[in-house]
């Protein structure tokens, strides 16, 4: 785990002034251990553990800053170049399976110096090319250079666990793990992309695509590479290198996928454990992350020291304790608890944004943050995570409409009302018309779904967004619901993963663990996991009585308490949001009324206050557009963005 960055200076030039430095200080809680720079100049790289580049001419500058976690001697140092000269390496992330690669890479001759992965998957480049990559099982984003085809060449692992952006300025092209280092290049501006604004402030949507935040600043997509010629260092279209396909089925019994299931997942958690430093895990009581403890507790033995961290929501309706009291028990895990409150969120709010880079879709954002800074706190450099699990084994209530749409549009009325009616009876399921208005939205066309919306209150353009604003900067509104006949519950999991929760939630993950110098794991997301579970019938994901994750409830029998497995209720990282803001009304009164909101032409301020108002006094219903407004407004204020129009 670590930070990376670069910089192409076109024509053939000089690295601006303390440039080096300014990109990699930056960058220095991903990579607090060590740190390097290379310089490739007149075709011969100068390679050393400092910051500042060479005097004179530069074709290109790369930068590290190392987390050691594998091979913490120098022998581990980035950059890395092969013996011949050709390859050069920067690399941030683990590639789990090294030393299978390297046992490989060895009977086709090569020798290597250190036991770090960066070696190998050097190596690996070297020797397969670009079809090393779906080799991989890990996570990275790097940058590769070669030498002989004066090319450089950025990658981002399948999911996008680890980050990399980039920007073209009139003075070269430079690309960082981070936005804040890409600020610190000359040129780079901080001005608010009007889509991402529409997207964010609409759905709480963040992370799509190529594009950020930023206009300007683009990211490597998941699964994606991109070749930068030195010589013209503008980036070509984002090439794919791995899929993730939707329509790939799976024929076997419930029973063998469970066995399946449980074997991969073991397998998994098993090379996520490989590591030099103290290794710990987020707990939250759940199935996915107590899985994972079990999991770490069956395959370490008596004598692993397991350490776990949760988050205590401060309300009954949310809080977990006796769910993570229960599974660390069981694990025989030392447990470190956090407890935050809503004057937390206001004095880190600032920090927290920094960390961020870009806005962010509610306060569980924070309260992961607070678990990270436990485990940092008690000297952990590696801690495990159930992320992406929801994802494919469909954890999140919404899915329940994708797979009651499936049933309706399959024409199986029975099933889908002995569904219906199972999914009323969950906690927090609650009753009324909304889960099936939003099965036959799904089956809808969009056209006669758009409509649907305007009955429903749920509107493309609510009234407080400034409909005008948009429209002048050619804004579109649209929806991200995605209609049609088919597998609904297997479409949505496929578009969580690639297109909307799933990139936004690795981002807020990513940023919350590097901000304590921690990596964060997901074993859930490996391409064999995926695969796997997205090619299983539907109603092994979310069976007839509407229990999610049924396969893998199956799966772990035996491995994690009975009481956690037939827990049905959906809590997570979540924090009592509206009593936090209820709390901080002058606080957010203060952010809707002040000069920075007032820079936000984006929101129609009148609307957005009158709608608040209306929320305190219970006459609307509280949603997550108030905390949008609010980290919006912030999120302008203190990185200085600024709208465009």
């Amino acid at each position: 785990m670590c930070g990376i960055a670069g910089f192409i200076p076109f024509p053939r030039g000089t690295v601006p002034p303390g440039l080096a430095a300014r990109m990699s200080d930056r960058m220095a809680h991903r990579g607090p251990d060590d740190h390097g720079r290379l310089v490739l100049a007149d075709g011969r790289i100068d390679c050393r553990p400092d910051l500042e580049p060479a005097e004179g001419p530069c074709e290109l500058l790369l930068l590290h800053r190392r987390l050691s976690i594998l091979d913490l001697s120098p022998r581990g140092r980035q950059p890395m170049v092969t013996p011949d000269g050709r390859y050069a390496i920067v690399f941030n992330g683990e590639i789990y399976n090294y030393r299978e690669l390297r046992t490989e890479l060895q009977g086709h001759g090569w020798n290597f110096t250190s036991r770090s992965d960066t070696e190998v998957l050097l190596a690996a480049l070297a020797q397969w090319g670009r079809a090393a990559l779906t080799r991989l099982t890990g996570m990275f984003a790097l940058a590769l250079l070669d030498v002989r085809r004066r090319s450089l060449l950025l990658a981002r692992d399948f999911f996008g666990i680890k980050p990399l952006y980039y920007a073209t300025t009139g003075a070269g092209l430079a690309f960082a793990s981070e936005i804040k280092a890409l600020l610190e290049v000359p040129g780079v501006r901080r001005i608010a992309r009007p889509e991402g604004v529409y997207l964010y402030l609409r759905y709480g949507l963040t992370d799509h695509g190529g594009d950020t935040m930023f206009e300007g600043i683009r990211q490597v997509p998941p699964a994606h590479l991109v070749e930068i010629p030195l010589d013209d260092p503008r980036p070509g279209e984002p090439r794919r290198y791995w899929r993730l396909d939707p329509d790939r089925r799976a024929e076997m019994s419930f029973e063998k996928a469970a066995a399946d299931l449980r074997r991969l997942f073991l397998e998994s958690v098993e090379l996520h454990l490989r590591s030099d430093v103290p290794t710990g895990a987020c707990l939250s009581g759940g199935i996915d992350s107590t899985s994972i403890v079990m999991a770490m507790r069956r395959l370490g033995g008596p004598s692993l020291q397991l350490h776990a961290f949760g988050y205590l929501g401060g309300d009954p309706a949310i809080d977990e304790e006796r769910w993570i009291d229960l599974a660390a028990s069981a694990a025989g895990a030392c447990c470190r608890k956090t407890r935050p409150g809503p004057q937390d969120l206001v004095e880190q709010l600032d920090a927290l944004i920094d960390s961020q880079d870009e806005p962010f879709g509610s306060t569980s954002i924070f309260a992961q943050r607070c678990v990270f800074r436990l485990a940092g706190e008690a000297g952990i450099k590696v801690v495990l995570d159930g992320q992406g699990a929801d994802e494919l084994l469909g954890g999140y209530r919404a899915y329940l409409a994708a797979r009651l749409a499936t049933l309706l549009g399959a024409g199986r009325w029975a099933q889908a009302a002995v569904l219906l009616k199972r999914a009323w009876r969950l906690p927090g399921g609650g009753g009324g018309l909304g889960l099936p208005l939003q099965a036959v939205g799904l089956l809808l066309p969009r056209v006669l779904r758009d409509r649907l919306r305007g009955l429903v209150g749920q509107e493309l353009i609510p009234r407080w967004l400034n409909a005008a604003w948009f429209s002048r900067l050619g804004v579109r509104p649209t929806s991200l619901a995605q209609g049609g006949p088919g597998d609904r519950l297997r479409a949505a999991l496929h578009q969580a993963l690639t297109q909307t929760s799933l990139p936004m939630l690795l981002r807020y993950e990513d940023r919350n663990a590097m901000a304590f110098s921690i990596e964060s794991r997901v074993p859930f997301l490996t391409p064999a996991m995926a695969e796997f579970c997205l090619a299983l019938p539907e109603e092994y994901i979310i069976d007839r009585q509407a229990v999610s994750k049924a396969v893998f409830r199956r799966a772990m029998q035996g491995l994690v308490p009975p009481e956690i497995l037939e827990r049905r209720d959906k809590i997570g990282f979540a924090t009592p949001e509206r009593r936090w803001l209820d709390t901080l009304a002058p606080w957010v009164d203060d952010v809707l009324a002040g000069e920075a909101a007032r820079s936000v032409p984006a929101i129609d301020l009148p609307a957005a206050r009158a709608w608040w108002s209306q929320v305190r006094v219970g006459r609307k219903p509280w949603d997550a557009r108030v905390w949008r407004w609010v980290n919006l407004i912030r999120w302008v204020e203190c990185r200085g963005v600024s709208m465009p129009g």
